[in-house]
């Protein structure tokens, strides 16, 4: 594999290329000397598979940019002394695989070349993640809290990937349930590099809430949601079920392209209802809709939500009015939901014994049954053995 790496200072150049030599022998490493608004110049015709490239600010970016449409095959990795989130965004619109502090350290040039190195040789064994899509039979029936709730309680799975796609574009606030960290990127960020959508932008853009839980928020600014085409969420939803285990959409009410493209692409729809009239009048429209567009019964999960045992419309009720069976009824409990969306953090870390969190714990066995115990465990237990 060719590399150049190009720095402003020739004997750093040098000293650089040595550094990643040393990361694996194979690799045919030159040095050059340059600012990164030159390039063009540097590269001059050599078309190494990866750049490495030292000393670049938001006027390299430009630079950058300008090359990965000339060619788009080639891989950059930046060493920059900025590390602001308005730099950090605009390297990944720029096409830049990786932005690494300045001053370099040896071990982490030398680990994102060797990850560089992977990605091209042999990609990793694409995932079939499931697509779990979630849908408002009205607005308020809180279809947003338990999508995000039960992406949660499935990433509680150290052995699962769980990512969350907020398509509610213009008023989505997936993110906010989640976390209260400022996101650095979003859908329509995503949508406008779609030529170059692969498992790391799609990665650098989502929202880190733990090791294995992710979140790609909406848009901030609503003139932004308009730029997202259906063939853009088509293409993000294969790219993330490609590289995670459960893909969990909030899809929002609008029966537009981008939500049928969504749907038409969930392995589950989960429309989410509560007992009153208006909600169950609407659950009807969705059940409708779903016959038009010729889904199976087995595709749709129905979820009722704020459920009490007392009510005046039941379950059963529903049930006769749908012609279909309720899935699951999420029981409601209002306190440990409240503090859960104001605070930020998923409710089956708020709020572990609440009836709202074993219910959505339930639904989440259902989807990603645990793994049976081998038998010396099931032995060990009968006798309280660890």
């Amino acid at each position: 594999m060719k590399i150049k790496v190009v720095s402003p200072h020739p004997q750093q150049a040098e000293t650089l290329a040595d550094l990643v030599r040393q990361s694996d022998s194979g690799l045919d490493v030159v040095s050059a000397s340059g600012a990164p608004a030159d390039l063009p110049l540097v590269v001059n015709g050599s078309r190494p598979a990866l750049l490495v490239i030292e000393g670049v600010d938001l006027a390299g970016l430009e630079a950058i940019e300008r090359l990965a449409l000339l060619h788009p095959d080639v891989d950059t990795l930046v060493i920059s002394d900025d590390a602001s989130p308005a730099f950090l965004l605009q390297a990944m619109r720029s096409g830049v695989r990786e932005v690494l502090p300045a001053p370099i350290n040896a071990q982490a040039l030398q680990a994102a070349v060797r990850r560089t190195v992977r990605k091209r040789a042999a990609p990793a064994q694409a995932r079939l993640g499931q697509v779990l899509a979630f849908v408002a039979s009205k607005g308020g029936s809180g279809a947003t809290f338990l999508a995000t709730s039960l992406a949660s309680c499935l990433a509680a799975r150290s052995d699962l990937q769980v990512a969350v796609l907020d398509l509610n574009l213009q008023f989505g606030d997936a993110a906010l349930f989640l976390s209260d960290a400022r996101p650095v990127s979003n859908v329509a960020e995503v949508a406008r590099n779609i030529a170059r959508l692969d498992a790391e932008l799609l990665r650098s853009a989502m929202l880190p809430v733990r090791d294995n839980l992710m979140v790609l928020p909406a848009p901030d600014d609503l003139a932004h949601a308009f730029e997202v085409k259906a063939s853009h969420v088509g293409a993000i939803i294969k790219q993330a079920r490609s590289i995670f285990d459960f893909v969990v959409i909030d899809v929002g009410r609008s029966m537009d392209a981008l939500t049928l493209q969504a749907l038409d692409l969930a392995d589950r729809i989960f429309p989410v209802v509560q007992l009153t009239l208006p909600h169950i009048r609407d659950a009807k429209r969705l059940r409708d809709l779903f016959r038009s567009l010729g889904y199976p019964a087995s595709k749709i999960h129905w979820l009722v939500n704020r459920h009490e045992k007392s009510g005046e419309i039941t379950v059963e009720a529903l049930e006769s009015t749908l012609g279909a069976t309720v899935f699951k009824a999420i029981p409601n409990h209002y306190g440990a939901v409240a503090g859960a969306v104001n605070q930020g953090v998923p409710i089956d870390r708020l709020a572990r014994h609440s009836p709202v969190t074993k219910a959505l714990q339930d639904i989440a066995r259902h989807l990603a049954p645990p793994p049976a115990a081998a038998p010396k465990e099931r032995w060990l237990g009968l006798f309280g053995g660890r």
